[in-house]
């Protein structure tokens, strides 16, 4: 296997040229804490972006910074912080998911977040990754030099590329230089908790203080078997304290009954969300299968426990019931719950909607059952004519999102990472 490390735009063009003209394709990674996500790739080369790091642009005024693709988050996180700013996207770091702990962490890149479009829970209030990330320059499967959006927010004059980039897991471009908008940190944050819900009334709860004005940006809910004693509902506010002290107030008013309701701060608060955005609560169950599942809130809860009922799951809420993560037996030789949680989501008459992706779960597993959720075809035929567009031979992560069109056997690219020769050709689309 050839490992090809470019250290500039040019040499990242070189790199998938090579590989285009063997038609041998490459997985891309940069800290590599993702290979857990998606279809396992067997591929022949690596594409390894991890030099193309470091902040190139931040002006903190502007609420605009731009960096190399593999900038480690940490590193972005830290330029912040100075600034008293953020991601307001909230990224997850699912190190402690997939067993890497700290040095998953340390390696997690500001590009793999935006290219698997990962939101925490304050996606409800700011929105998603892919709303966030203003424009890139990168390679495509064509070995072409492109750029899409600009270092302003109002930048699309055409197609809003950045916003197809994220969540194409690497499959259409490889990405070299990012640009995204942050926003400044809240002054001051806190929990509300509301104890004693089963469920459906949680879901309600959460949404009435949603839709009211109380400019939520958390709402979870942990099941009796997460919580301990009951079920919790949890409302995050956030702002200028004067402003947060009075939302809290109003809402325990509307939504709390005496004796139960509290509220978290400070450190308490901030771990709290933490574990959620994280998925903490099933971090420690390794051999579990883990989903997240996004459906309509007002189904949230319904879903949830007919999933438990019909996997014995363990699961909970965030997004104000939008989202639900559930971890399912791992035992050897099922789907790891795959048909089951789909059947749910479509329900009994076949006409709800949602998503479940497959977070974590066995090798073997991620490549017998679609990891991601199936396309309706005219979705699938469109999704494939883009691919066509940006990459038509799959030079780039072959079979990460969907299987690869044949079994392939390629030679091995000749001389190292600074030469090639032409082998057999690929077969593939």
């Amino acid at each position: 296997m050839t490992r090809f490390v470019p250290a500039d735009l040019s040499e990242l063009r070189d790199a998938v040229g090579m590989a285009l003209a063997a038609e041998e394709p490459l997985e891309l990674v940069a800290g590599g804490t993702k290979r857990g996500l998606g279809r396992p790739l067997q591929l022949p080369h690596t594409l390894d972006l991890s030099r193309l790091s470091g902040i190139r642009d931040y002006a903190p005024s502007e609420l605009i910074l731009t960096a190399g693709a593999a900038t480690p988050l940490a590193e972005i996180t830290a330029a912040l912080d100075r600034a008293r700013q953020m991601l307001a996207f909230e990224p997850p770091d699912w190190s402690a998911l997939y067993g890497l702990g700290a040095e998953g962490t340390a390696r997690q890149t500001l590009g793999g977040v935006l290219a698997a479009n990962l939101s925490g829970p304050r996606r409800i209030r700011a929105g998603a990754a892919r709303d966030h990330f203003l424009g890139f320059r990168a390679v495509s499967g064509r070995g072409e030099v492109f750029k899409a959006g600009g270092k302003v927010v109002k930048n699309v004059t055409g197609y809003d590329l950045p916003k197809l980039m994220a969540g194409s897991f690497g499959t259409l471009a490889a990405l070299e230089e990012v640009t995204i908008r942050v926003l400044p940190q809240p002054e001051a944050a806190l929990t509300v908790v509301l104890s004693g819900l089963d469920p459906a009334a949680a879901v309600r709860r959460l949404n009435q203080a949603l839709a009211g004005p109380y400019e939520v940006s958390g709402a979870a809910y942990l099941p009796q078997a997460l919580a301990g004693a009951s079920g919790i509902a949890l409302l995050r506010l956030e702002g200028p304290p004067p402003s947060v002290a009075f939302r809290r107030d109003r809402l325990i008013a509307e939504l709390g009954a005496e004796g139960r309701t509290a509220v978290l701060e400070g450190d308490m608060s901030a771990a709290l969300w933490r574990a959620i955005r994280d998925a903490g609560p099933f971090a420690k169950l390794g051999e579990h299968v883990l989903w997240r599942i996004s459906v309509a809130p007002a189904r949230g809860a319904e879903i949830a426990e007919a999933i438990a009922q019909s996997l014995d799951a363990s699961w909970y809420l965030d997004w104000g019931g939008g989202l639900v993560w559930a971890a399912v037996d791992g035992a050897p030789g099922g789907d790891g719950g795959a048909a089951a949680i789909r059947a749910i989501i479509r329900g009994a008459d076949g006409g709800g909607t949602g998503h479940a992706t497959l977070i974590r779960g066995a090798l073997g597993l991620r490549s017998a059952v679609p990891v991601f959720e199936p396309q309706p075809a005219p979705l699938a035929a469109l999704a494939a004519r883009v691919r066509e567009s940006f990459d038509p031979r799959r030079i780039l992560n072959r079979g990460r999102m969907t299987p690869a069109p044949r079994p392939f056997e390629t030679p091995p690219l000749g001389g190292g990472s600074s030469g090639v020769r032409a082998g057999t050709p690929m077969e593939g689309t």
